[in-house]
C-alpha cells in the first residue's frame, strides 16, 4: 500500500526552480533515501512532505490524504533533524516527553512510550542528563527517540548523522534501520552521503537540479546506472564516450573508446551511435590480456590496492585485491563484456 505519494511537484523560490515536476510514490514501511549533490533539492522536498514548505504546484498524499497545504503538526509525521534540536535545559526524559505533552498525551501512554523508546535505544542510564553531558550519538539518539515517541507513521530525516565521526555515524545508521523496521514506519531520509545511500535504503532517488535521475535499489543504481551522472555520482566509476560500431553477434556490441575498442554485453540495443561507456574500478582484470597501461599512482588500501592507469593519454582507475603493480609498471587490463555498462547520452 502506497504510504506517500507524490504528484507533479514543483518549488520555486522567485526565479529559481529547486524541484521540478517530481512524481514519487513510497510504500509502507519502505525505507526511501533522497540522494544527491548539495543544491539538488533533496532537503526542499524533505520540507514540502513534512508541511515546513509550501509547493508552488503539485500534491502530496500521506496514507490516501491530501496533505499539501495542511500545517506540520496536523501531519501524521515527525521529523529528526540534523542538528539534534533539543532542549538544553530539559533532561533526556524531559526532551522525550515534550511532544506527547504538547499533544495532551496520557500521563499512562506517555510515560509507556517514553519507556518503550528510552529501552529501544539504551537510553535508560541517560534519562536524567542535561543533553551537554551526552556524546554526540547519544544525542542522536535522543533525537530519534523524540520522533518515534510521537509514534507517527512517516518518519523523515534530514541528515541525522552528518555531525558525527565516521564510526559512530555506522553504529547510529544501524541502529536506525533496526528501529526503522522494529516500529514498522515509512522513513524517508536526506543524505549527500553515496555510502550511507547504498547501505540504509530499500529504495534510491537520486536528485540533480531538481529532477530525478533514477529511482532504483541500491543494487540497480551501482550496476545497471541509467545516466552519466548516476555513474558518476554512485560508488567509483570509469565513464568514457565512445562510438557504436555495430552488433558482432546477439546481445554483444563493440564500442570503439579513445582507450581502444570494448564489446559490451548488453540485453537493450542501443538507441544512438553515440553512448558513453562505463565500467567499475574492480570490474577490471589484470592479466596477460587485454589493453596495455602505465601505472601513474598506487596506494594500498588495505582489502585492495588502488591504482591509477593511463592508457594512451586517458586516466583510469582499477581496484585489483591480489596486484603486485608499482608506480611506473606496464599492465594489461581487461573488462569482462558483462561488467560494461552503455549509458545513453543525455540532453
Amino acid at each position: 500500500m502506497v504510504a506517500i505519494r507524490i504528484d507533479e511537484l514543483t518549488k520555486q523560490f522567485e526565479a529559481f526552480t529547486a524541484l521540478a515536476k517530481l512524481s514519487l510514490e513510497v510504500e509502507q514501511e519502505e525505507f526511501v533515501t533522497l540522494l544527491g549533490p548539495s543544491g539538488c533539492g533533496k532537503t526542499t522536498l524533505l520540507k514540502l512532505i513534512s508541511g515546513f514548505l509550501d509547493p508552488t504546484e503539485g500534491t502530496i498524499h500521506i496514507n490516501g490524504k491530501d496533505v499539501t497545504r495542511t500545517p506540520p503538526e496536523a501531519r501524521d509525521t515527525a521529523l529528526c533533524f540534523q542538528s539534534y534540536a533539543l532542549f538544553p535545559h530539559l533532561t533526556v526524559r524531559e526532551n522525550l516527553e515534550f511532544g506527547p505533552r504538547q499533544k495532551r498525551i496520557s500521563a499512562h501512554d506517555r510515560k509507556a512510550r517514553v519507556d518503550d523508546v528510552a529501552e529501544k535505544l539504551s537510553l535508560h542510564a541517560q534519562m536524567d542528563k542535561l543533553p551537554n553531558q551526552l556524546s554526540g550519538g547519544q544525542q542522536q539518539r535522543v533525537s530519534l527517540g523524540r520522533a518515534l515517541v510521537m509514534r507517527p507513521s512517516v518518519i523523515l530525516f534530514d541528515e541525522p548523522l552528518s555531525n558525527l565521526d565516521a564510526k559512530l555515524r555506522d553504529q547510529v545508521r544501524i541502529e536506525i534501520r533496526r528501529i526503522q523496521k522494529e516500529y514498522g514506519l515509512t522513513a524517508i531520509y536526506v543524505t549527500h552521503d553515496q555510502n550511507e545511500a547504498l547501505a540504509m535504503s530499500d529504495r534510491v532517488v537520486v536528485l540533480n537540479g531538481g529532477r530525478v535521475e533514477q529511482i532504483d535499489t541500491p543494487e540497480a543504481l551501482y550496476h545497471a546506472p541509467k545516466t552519466r551522472f548516476v555513474a558518476d555520482f554512485i560508488g567509483d566509476a570509469n565513464v568514457f564516450s565512445g562510438t557504436v560500431q555495430g552488433e558482432v553477434q546477439p546481445g554483444l556490441w563493440r564500442v570503439e573508446t579513445a582507450m581502444g575498442t570494448y564489446d559490451v554485453a548488453t540485453s537493450t540495443p542501443p538507441k544512438e551511435k553515440d553512448v558513453d561507456l562505463c565500467w567499475r574500478p574492480e570490474s577490471a582484470v589484470l592479466g596477460d590480456a587485454g589493453h596495455t597501461g602505465k601505472v601513474i599512482n598506487r596506494a594500498f588500501q588495505g582489502h585492495f590496492t588502488d591504482l591509477m592507469i593511463e592508457t594512451k593519454g586517458v586516466s583510469y582507475r582499477v581496484q585489483s585485491r591480489a596486484t603486485s603493480a608499482q608506480e611506473g609498471d606496464t599492465v594489461n587490463i581487461s573488462i569482462p563484456p558483462e561488467q560494461l555498462i552503455l549509458l545513453e547520452r543525455t540532453a
